[in-house]
């Protein structure tokens, strides 16, 4: 299998002897121009950890609610330790807002949500876990270039190859952050010269505000807002990817629990992470963001309304959600969704987005409010 990047010259192919695919990677590095004594630095001792490789193989599924995921990390005590931060760091903060419109809510959110403010980093040695994946032949077209990175952070003193550690795919700091993006968008925050997201928050809190606007957030605009809805909407307009705008929800008698209608031109979607009878949200286009950061619904629309919650808005209204579906029950709508021609992915027990289309395609075609959440009526009905 050839990696992807097929401009580079000394692009090697992945697995086979590890050391013949070392090679491959010091002749890429040299010839990008790294100091050869840097490059014999960072890739000494490298080996395969079987354990990356476990772990890659057996991502864990995202079984939970958005109830039960959200009550767990957005926490009393995490929004605690989040405002003190915000203090700490004030300055820092405001110089995230004031050079990359950031606000502090977002950055502290992923913050806490990533790492718990810096406290469980991970502790995979990085450049073998990234020597691993681009050596597997998985993805190596992802991998291979973050380990090149992690060698240019070598040659920058901002990385110990020997002793980093972090997440076993190869994220590090306090925000989780692969080499090639604290490369490109790193940033000093504390001025000692060097960019070290492990260690330093000022250095993490702007190099992830430098982030999160190079992923499109726009200055001054919402990302997620708590509403309160009728019972009579075009439920099956809900969900991510509308065309509506926030107008639009609002003159369906959608209502912002805060009162702010000030973007209403603002292309806007209606999320309901557990249909019509739990908590609701209007998410704007800087929601998007947090699709880019994780591409679960559940953690991204968690994380959103964590950093609402840092940002002066009050807990969400819980609603009462019908009952969900077991794993075992999940798994068999799927399987007959499947049946009935639509894409679901795999059939894993997972609410996932193919299987919340599907799900109200069906709601709608058999009469039903199509909220997206699966319950027992439309498994009966099937």
């Amino acid at each position: 299998m050839l990696l992807a990047s097929t401009s580079l010259s000394f692009a090697q192919q992945c697995g086979g002897d590890l050391g013949a695919f070392l090679d491959g990677v010091r002749q890429e590095s040299l010839a990008a121009g790294t100091p050869a004594d840097v490059v014999e630095k960072a890739l000494a001792g490298a080996q395969i950890n079987e354990k990356v490789l476990s772990r890659d193989r057996s991502q864990g599924v995202f079984r939970q609610t958005f109830l039960e995921f959200s009550q767990r990390t957005v926490s009393q005590a995490r929004l605690d330790i989040g405002r003190q931060k915000l203090k700490q760091f004030a300055d820092t903060f405001a110089r995230a807002e004031q050079e990359y419109g950031v606000p502090s809510g977002v950055i502290t959110a992923f913050w806490a949500m990533e790492t718990d403010f810096g406290a469980v980093q991970g502790d995979f040695n990085t450049r073998d876990a990234l020597v691993t994946l681009s050596h597997d032949c998985r993805r190596p077209e992802l991998f291979r270039p973050q380990l090149l990175a992690l060698i240019k952070m070598v040659q920058h003193a901002d990385l110990d190859p020997a002793t980093n550690t972090g997440a076993w795919a190869g994220e590090i700091g306090q925000v989780q952050m692969l080499p090639k993006d604290i490369i490109e968008f790193g940033v000093d925050g504390d001025g000692d010269g060097h960019i070290n997201v492990k260690t330093s928050s000022p250095d993490a809190i702007l190099t992830a505000a430098k982030f999160i606007q190079h992923l499109g957030f726009k200055r001054g605009e919402p990302w997620i807002q708590e509403v309160t809805i009728p019972d009579n909407l075009p439920f099956d307009k809900s969900g991510l990817g509308g065309t509506m705008t926030a107008a639009d929800w609002f003159k369906l008698g959608v209502v912002p629990r805060d009162g702010d209608t000030a973007f209403a031109a603002l292309p806007a979607s209606l999320v309901l992470p557990q249909g019509r009878k739990g908590p609701a949200f209007i998410t704007y286009p800087n929601f998007n963001i947090y699709l880019e950061w994780n591409q679960s619904f559940i953690y991204t629309t968690s994380a959103a309304y964590f950093a609402t919650r840092l940002s002066g808005a009050p807990p969400y209204q819980k609603g009462n959600p019908e009952p969900g579906l077991s794993v075992d029950e999940m798994k068999v709508l799927q399987t007959k969704l499947q049946g009935l021609g639509y894409d679901v992915g795999k059939i894993d027990g997972i609410l996932g987005s193919g299987t919340r289309v599907a799900i109200q395609k069906e709601q709608q075609r058999l009469g039903l409010p199509a909220d997206g959440w699966a319950t027992s009526a439309l498994l009966n009905a099937l």
